[in-house]
């Protein structure tokens, strides 16, 4: 395919002549599409946009702050259990105090591990410090990375205190480059089961062995235990008092943390102070002290991120949002206690210790995984498939809640599209434009960008079926057409408007690695993801590809390759305007995709590090999202060699699609799969097919 621009010119034509062609060259390709205004953008429009999205999150993030620093009411302990799928049911009832042998004897304090049963086949261990005579009884939870040198426990025991001193998963990297924190995280999530859970449930379980609400148990902790300590309290008023060292702070730049700190939708109810007012009246001490310095640096295969460093007056600052004052260890124990003394902890069982901490949860988490698919069918109980109509009905619950609660939505009203183009190709059958439209408007709008082809042979008064093609990661509009070598999609824009339709390249968000992977970690802070942004940009697209004189407004299809194959099973099911879905080489059992620790095909172990969604386990799997998209038309185009996911984890989902349509709605020859010998890749043959039969064109 060649542009104007590559047009053969005669060896002898004048320079006069040839300056006047290429002007009147550049002129016609400058051309706007009829009813657009001229695009005169210059640069890479695809890097605009990751900027246009970036600065509108961080709008977003600041209105949600100063909306929750505004408000008069103090948010639930419900509320914050819910978001880091905290459960009160699932501790061991009635644990008791495992220990071990005396490890260390002096004449302060006797040191030995302990183990309490916490939930399921979790336990929280670590070393228990006891004097002669107890005092007082308090868990502190060192960060892990200063378990073996941290010293205030001593000087605690020392003092009278009986000192819990849990073991929390260490930052080691045991698989790859990924934290061993980052890792568990990451299935966890998936599963609507935060790791700041697993670790609170630890915490409480101790409460629970030593007594209860009467049992009068302080809790202190330092950098990341100093986050557990600070949510333990919050959520558990049998904590007596709590100690937070080194953690406490303003969490607007949360997304800047690392992976494991993102809680989804922590902004939009709580920071830091508004954690702490769920600990009053009991009392609270904030010690500025610094917690070790965690950076994760880029490249290693986790997200990138940092534990921040509070200045003292950015504590103060929040601790006064809170009505506290920064205490310190006098406050705690009411007697003169000098932090540096204390000798360091004796570190011969921590290996052991550690590795069962993550085993433990690892092993937890994947039993969840097993009884995920049970869970998503109770979710979905109330749908009725009596008949198609009453199961449009019925879905429409489930997808506000996919809307809301999964992809996330903003309130913004998408604006006017104010279409700018641009003619950039021409050959013999087809027009290529370059298309923006605006979405949300503001200082920081977000638009909306793509490259639509338009075949040359449409009649007068005709309307056309529409195909968005949609690329895949790192991907581009010119990537679809054929401008550059990327072999597996096949050029298929192109070649879907060479069958007639006329096709839309937008271009997705997922490009620019590292920083389209933050945007996924600034939405999550407030409760939304990237398609939170994506949706209403296809919202815009379809509307006015369907305004168009030469469309049918009723005959827009998506089809989409890789993570567009994962936009193919998101955008469709909220955007109402697509008429069918096309996902191609993505289509698998997603949960088990993202949270199996025993699957090579795991995005546990990948860079994919924003892929997560919170809670999918319990919601929405592909078959589920599926169920979002019928009864209209919808296929899986799947290559046997594709490394995605085997086969039969493919067939296996997929069937549940094929028995919703063919089984309960009686529709079965709205869905269907391909199976070809290839890898992943467009195969452009039953798919276009499927285009042409359910778009009603014609094949040629």
């Amino acid at each position: 395919m060649k542009t104007l621009f590559q047009s053969p010119v005669p060896r002898k034509i004048s320079g006069y002549l040839l300056l006047c062609l290429a002007l009147s060259t550049c002129m016609a390709l400058a051309k706007p599409l009829a009813g657009t205004t001229p695009l005169n953008w210059e640069g890479d429009i695809a890097l605009r946009l990751i900027n246009a999205a970036d600065a509108f999150l961080l709008e977003k993030i600041r209105e949600t702050t100063g909306k929750r620093r505004a408000r008069a009411d103090m948010p639930s302990r419900e509320t914050l259990k819910a978001l880091i799928g905290f459960r009160d049911n699932v501790r061991v009832q009635n644990p008791r105090i495992w220990k071990g042998e005396i490890i260390e004897h002096n004449q302060d304090y006797t040191v030995r591990s302990f183990r309490v049963a916490s939930f399921g086949n979790v336990a929280v261990e670590g070393l228990l410090l006891e004097p002669p005579q107890t005092k007082a009884t308090t868990i502190y939870i060192p960060d892990p990375d200063s378990y073996a040198t941290c010293t205030r426990p001593q000087v605690l025991a020392a003092h009278g205190h009986r000192v819990f001193i849990p073991v929390l998963v260490d930052r080691a990297t045991r698989h790859r480059k990924i934290t061993n924190r980052e890792f568990l995280y990451r299935s966890g999530f998936e599963l609507g089961w935060h790791l700041i859970a697993c670790e609170v449930q630890k915490a409480l379980s101790i409460i629970d062995a030593c007594g209860g609400k009467d049992a009068g148990v302080g809790i202190c902790g330092d950098g990341e235990g100093g986050l557990i300590a600070l949510y333990s309290a919050a959520l558990d008023e049998r904590v007596s008092r709590a100690w937070v060292i080194g953690h406490f702070g303003p969490r607007e730049r949360i997304w800047e943390e690392p992976a494991y700190r993102n809680v989804f939708g922590i902004l939009n109810h709580f920071g830091d102070a508004e954690i702490a007012r769920l600990v009053s009246p009991r009392p609270l001490f904030i010690d500025p002290d610094p917690a070790p310095r965690v950076v994760v640096p880029p490249g290693t295969g986790g997200k990138p991120g940092k534990t921040p460093d509070f200045t003292r007056d950015e504590v103060i600052a929040e601790a006064a949002r809170a009505g506290l004052k920064p205490g310190g260890i006098s406050d705690f124990t009411r007697q003169d206690i000098d932090p540096g003394g204390g000798k360091p902890l004796p570190t011969a069982e921590l290996a052991g210790m550690r590795n069962r901490a993550f085993d433990e949860i690892d092993r937890h988490n994947q039993g969840l995984l097993a009884k995920s698919a049970a869970a998503r069918r109770h979710y979905f109980s109330g749908l009725d498939h009596s008949s198609v109509e009453k199961f449009k009905t019925t879905i429409e619950p489930y997808r506000e809640r996919f809307a809301s609660d999964v992809i996330g939505r903003f309130d913004d009203k998408i604006v006017a599209a104010n279409p700018r183009s641009r003619l950039i190709e021409e050959t013999e059958d087809l027009r290529y434009y370059e298309v923006v439209l605006d979405v949300f408007g503001g200082q920081n709008g977000l638009f909306t960008y793509g490259i639509l082809v338009v075949p040359k042979n449409i009649r007068p008064g005709e309307k056309r079926p529409v195909v968005v093609c949609q690329h895949g990661l790192e991907g581009r509009p010119q990537s679809t057409i054929g401008q550059k070598d990327h072999h597996y999609y096949k050029a298929f824009t192109t070649t879907l408007a060479q069958r007639g339709f006329v096709t839309f390249a937008p271009q997705n968000l997922y490009i620019f690695g590292d920083r389209f992977r933050t945007l996924q970690f600034k939405a999550n802070a407030i409760g939304r993801t990237l398609f939170s942004l994506m949706v209403p940009q296809h919202q815009q697209l379809t509307d006015w590809l369907g305004s168009l004189h030469f469309t049918d407004p009723q005959r827009i299809g998506f089809y989409g390759l890789s993570y567009g194959g994962k936009s193919a099973m998101r955008i469709p099911p909220l955007v109402s305007n697509y008429c069918l879905s096309i996902c191609s080489a993505d289509f698998n059992e997603w949960v088990w995709k993202n949270a199996s620790t025993h699957s090579n095909y795991s995005y546990v172990w990948t860079g994919e590090y924003e892929i997560f969604e919170w809670n999918l386990g319990g919601t929405f799997n592909y078959a589920e999202m599926a169920a979002l998209i019928a009864p209209r038309p919808f296929m899986v185009e799947r290559g046997h060699f594709d490394g995605v996911a085997p086969d039969q984890t493919v067939a296996h989902e997929y069937a549940k699609v094929r028995h919703l349509y063919a089984a309960r709605l009686g529709i079965g020859d709205k869905t269907q799969i391909e199976w070809f010998v290839g890898p992943h890749t467009i195969n452009s043959r039953e798919t276009f097919d499927f285009l042409h039969r359910h778009l009603d064109w014609p094949a040629p």
